[in-house]
This record gives C-alpha cells, sequence and structure tokens, in this order.
C-alpha cells in the first residue's frame, strides 16, 4: 500500500482552490478539508451573535460555543459545514458572510482555534486541505505544497458565474471589489498571512480549464507519494 502524506493547497479567493482540493481528494482516496469552510461558519456565529471582531474577550467566549464538523452529503457527493449541530453549507457561502471572513480569519484567536482542530484532522495524513496558511504554518511539513493564482479578472468573472445562482442582482464590479478587499487583508494581517510557502509549486491557472489544472496538480500528487 502506498504511503498516505498530507496535500497542502494555498492561494487567493477564488482561484479554483476547493474544487481542486476536492478533485485530488476524490482521486486519491483522501479526505478533503475545507478550511475556507471553517472561518466562514465562525464568521456567521460572530455575525449572528453581535460578536465584535476587537473585543478580545468576547472572541474567546464564542468560539467556546462554537462546534464545527463536516458531514458527507449524498445529495451533493460533497461535505457541507455543519455549525452547532445546523448545516450552514448555503448560508456561509452567502455575499454578507464573505464580505466579512478575511477580517474574522485575521483575528489571532479564531486561527489559533482553527488551526488546532485543522492540525489534529491531519494527524494520520492521506489529506488534501485548502486554505491560506496551510503550507505555512497549519502544516510547514507537507509532502506536497501547492500555490494557486490567477489573473484578477479572471477570478472575478469566475466568482461572479457562482454567485449569481443565488444572487442575481450581483454585480461584476461588487464581486471585484470584494475579491480586493480579501486579497488586501488576507495578505497584510498579522497572524498568519497569504503567502506562497518557499517550498510550494505554482499553479497559475488563468490560462486552464479545471481538467488541465487537475492533471498538472494530480501528476505532482503522484510523484509525491511515489517518493514515499
Amino acid at each position: 500500500m502506498l504511503k498516505k502524506i498530507v496535500i497542502a493547497i494555498d492561494g487567493f479567493s477564488s482561484c479554483g482552490k476547493s474544487t481542486l482540493a476536492k478533485s485530488l481528494a476524490a482521486k486519491l482516496e483522501y479526505v478533503f478539508i475545507d478550511t475556507g469552510a471553517m472561518y466562514r461558519a465562525i464568521a456567521l456565529f460572530f455575525l449572528r451573535n453581535g460578536v465584535s471582531f476587537t473585543n478580545e474577550a468576547e472572541i474567546k467566549e464564542a468560539l467556546q460555543k462554537i462546534n464545527l464538523r463536516f458531514e458527507y452529503n449524498p445529495s451533493t457527493e460533497k461535505s457541507d459545514m455543519i455549525l452547532n449541530g445546523e448545516n450552514v453549507e448555503i448560508l456561509i457561502r452567502e455575499m454578507q458572510v464573505s464580505s466579512k471572513v478575511s477580517e474574522v480569519a485575521a483575528i489571532g484567536a479564531v486561527r489559533d482555534f482553527a488551526v488546532a482542530q485543522q492540525q489534529a484532522m491531519g494527524v494520520e495524513k492521506g489529506i488534501v486541505m485548502d486554505g491560506r496558511d496551510i503550507g505555512t504554518v497549519v502544516f510547514p511539513n507537507a509532502a506536497l505544497k501547492i500555490f494557486v493564482t490567477a489573473d484578477p479578472q479572471v477570478r472575478a468573472n469566475r466568482r461572479l458565474l457562482e454567485l449569481k445562482a443565488t444572487n442575481p442582482t450581483i454585480t461584476l464590479q461588487e464581486v471585484a471589489e470584494n475579491l480586493q478587499h480579501r486579497d488586501l487583508i488576507d495578505s497584510t494581517r498579522e497572524h498568519s498571512p497569504l503567502k506562497k510557502a518557499d517550498d510550494a509549486l505554482v499553479l497559475d491557472n488563468t490560462n486552464l480549464d479545471r481538467a488541465a489544472q487537475f492533471e498538472i496538480a494530480l501528476n505532482w500528487a503522484k510523484e509525491r507519494i511515489a517518493r514515499g
């Protein structure tokens, strides 16, 4: 039996990280862990409960009330985010959460809370995890690190197509401004900023379709798994 590894995928918003991670996990029969969904669920809880993003005591108290887990959804054949027993998979993808998730994810206590859970999930390896700091902070010793990027305009167009299904009135300008705002916060935050790990392989998918991107990443994964 081939030795299992940890695959860490980082990159900017709307680069297709989660899609790539899910596809790789399915092909390799690994567990996929969507860290973005975890931060989105925390943001949703904060918004619902009026938690101040700048009040450390409120934040720490709120985190003690949060239980996160993933649950397989047979209708979609994907894992949904469960927040305190409630399936919030659709809610966490809405613009209300998208506009605040980077601010919440920049909070040190929030990152410590999430990273501890993420590291526990990867103890036995055989996982694909995507996010902003997986290869730099969560799993700095991951056997394969991929940094995904794409042209900002391409990313905005892709994200617009995703959001139109649930928010038909949203505009390209709104989406582009949201992505720009998130990129700035993700890249400049004090705790675990978004950056490429020194040993990460860069995957620019500006001119690649999903199939082409997947083949590149899969070949990288097979090569690292073969190394043992």
